[in-house]
């Protein structure tokens, strides 16, 4: 895929006059992952500003006794909160991302975004907008791992997970990782579910059987 100009694709630099696009575009350069890799971890120390211009990145943190916890998801279109964060900061990652599906990336360069964040208010305003959001994302997970209902909380995961599919590949320890909770947690809700007839299970596949009641149950808390 030949990418003429990637600031088509992000809401924020589309709007910047034409002469700041054509020096992002000159600045930046194009990276890409395949499906499994590691995108960033806790031993880098990002010095570029991240925009994921095609796939999925699942951004996950580790405790020392191996629970994994996932913070977000990086669609394609957004910037990462966390690259910018550790990058303005100047600190390596406390966390990992992994490419979900091949990925795309635009990276500027910190002195080329430092221009740019002081002289272009769109382009400012852009880059916190998206740090903001993803803030308040990250705070709702806290949220939800210390005050949530585990069987809300996994309902309505299995629904984001499948779209408008009727499958999920996924393990009871993926599922877990999903939630920050432990894997006999997850085990005894699916089992739940399945006595309910809401979900079917197979070695690492679950079915939604009915989507309707697990919808409901996910929006009860």
């Amino acid at each position: 895929m030949t990418i003429t100009d990637w600031t088509e694709r992000f809401q924020g630099t589309s709007r910047l006059p034409r002469s700041v696009r054509d020096r992002l575009v000159s600045a930046a350069r194009i990276v890409r992952f395949s499906k499994g890799s590691q995108v960033f971890g806790p031993d880098n120390v990002p010095d570029s500003l991240f925009f994921l211009y095609e796939g999925r990145i699942r951004v996950s943190q580790s405790s020392e006794s191996g629970r994994e916890i996932v913070l977000y998801r990086v669609e394609a279109g957004e910037s990462c909160v966390l690259t910018t964060a550790c990058m303005l900061a100047e600190e390596a990652y406390n966390a990992e991302g992994v490419a979900e599906t091949d990925v795309t990336a635009i990276v500027l360069p910190k002195p080329a975004f430092d221009r740019l964040a002081a002289e272009e208010d769109t382009f400012r305003n852009f880059v916190f907008a998206a740090y903001s959001r993803r803030l308040i994302d990250l705070l709702r997970v806290v949220d939800d791992v210390a005050f949530g209902r585990i069987d809300v909380r996994l309902a309505e995961r299995l629904l984001s997970l499948a779209g408008d599919k009727a499958e999920i590949l996924a393990t009871h320890q993926q599922l877990a990782s999903e939630l920050g909770t432990a894997r006999e947690v997850v085990s005894r809700v699916l089992h739940d579910f399945q006595k309910r007839d809401l979900v079917a299970q197979s070695r690492g596949q679950i079915s939604l059987i009915d989507k309707p009641a697990l919808r409901a149950l996910a929006q009860s808390d």
